[in-house]
């Protein structure tokens, strides 16, 4: 079939011979294209039922770079025919596009490819025991993609003529003039690439900073910005440089979480207190959501102006912020029923007024009454 329609393009278009043939290659890349794109797709879904993902991945990031590849070696094949037969200068530079478009399309492989796998890495991740932190995960793909996107570039001006040797030299010296004209974005890259070596927190994590207004649940790092959302569900978008400066407190990654709350009873009940702070303590030692291997204290604290203090200092097992205020709600409540128990009372600020002389006129008269 294909000889016969070439056979009729020939008859057709005469001493043009050259149009038909680059018909046919246009033809068949389009064919080849269409072709690879079924077979690729068909490949996927097989290999989804394999419950393999590393070979998922491959076939899914090969799947565009390949029909692009197909493109740019039968467009630029079509065009040597045009150059061979027309001499049109505009078509020496078919040879280094063809080259700059192989190179980029295996670029484009390994970079979805990386991406891929990385994804693939992120999920398999969260069905681990020990789950690997997804913050190095995607640090490490990060610099693997800037790793090839280098290569890349390296390769292409190799092979459009340029030395590596001379551009690398040119690159070191103008590297100390971009430092200067960029020094903030230099800061906000070396500071992601601390903050993805020195992990001080990652995505999901609670951070807040006592030197700045800055509180909420890291949602990305980036190489120049590390985006926080607040509670109140705002962004913050933040320099990565601006953490190399300042303290951040990462609440996230906290061990337990301490209840210290003072308690007042009244000075009416000073000779129950004792026996309250020992109901109090026993009642912490045997509730199963405090952690007794941590500091346990209760101690009397002071007299106050209108009551006598004592304070509760002990360690939750949950770092959970919801389950924490349920368990100190809990231990509060408790501690209220062993205060009533005892016939004490929890004090409120009082005053007691003292009117001597007032006492002495109302005593007097009641004398001469």
């Amino acid at each position: 079939m294909t000889n016969t329609l070439y056979q009729a393009l020939l008859d057709w278009t005469g001493d043009n011979a050259w149009i038909a043939q680059v018909f046919v290659v246009v033809f068949l890349t389009l064919l080849a294209s269409m072709l690879v794109r079924l077979l690729t797709g068909r490949l996927y879904r097989k290999l989804q039922e394999t419950g393999i993902t590393w070979d998922d991945a491959l076939v899914s990031a090969l799947k565009k770079p390949l029909g692009l590849l197909i493109w740019i070696v039968g467009i630029t094949f079509a065009a040597d025919i045009v150059r061979l037969e027309t001499d049109a200068v505009i078509f020496n530079a078919v040879a280094p596009v063809r080259d700059i478009g192989v190179i980029a399309a295996m670029t484009w492989f390994l970079l979805r490819l990386v991406t891929n796998l990385q994804q693939d890495v992120i999920d398999r991740n969260k069905s681990r025991e020990e789950p690997i932190d997804a913050t190095t995960v995607d640090a490490i793909g990060k610099l693997v993609k800037a790793s090839i996107l280098i290569t890349a570039v390296l390769v292409v001006l190799q092979t459009l003529g340029f030395s590596i040797s001379g551009v690398l030299a040119f690159g070191g010296i103008g590297g100390i003039a971009i430092g200067f004209a960029a020094k903030d974005l230099l800061s906000n890259f070396f500071g992601g690439l601390m903050l993805y070596l020195d992990r001080p927190f990652s995505v999901g994590d609670w951070i807040k900073s006592p030197d700045r207004e800055i509180e909420g649940t890291v949602e990305s790092i980036g190489w120049r910005l590390t985006r926080i959302r607040t509670f109140d569900k705002r962004p913050i978008y933040i320099p990565n440089g601006i953490f190399s400066t300042i303290a951040v407190i990462n609440p996230s990654r906290m061990s337990h979480r301490r209840i210290y709350e003072t308690i007042g009873l009244r000075y009416d009940d000073i000779e129950k207190v004792s026996l309250i702070i020992e109901d109090i303590k026993t009642m912490l030692m045997n509730h199963p959501e405090i952690d007794t291997s941590q500091t346990l204290m209760v101690n009397f604290n002071s007299f106050s102006e209108s009551s006598v203090d004592f304070f509760v200092y002990t360690f939750t097992h949950t770092t959970v912020w919801t389950r924490y205020h349920e368990i100190k709600q809990d231990i509060l409540l408790k501690i209220s029923e062993i205060v009533t128990a005892h016939g004490a009372e929890i004090a409120y600020p009082t005053s007691t007024l003292h009117m001597p002389e007032l006492a002495q006129v109302a005593a007097n008269a009641a004398q001469s009454g």
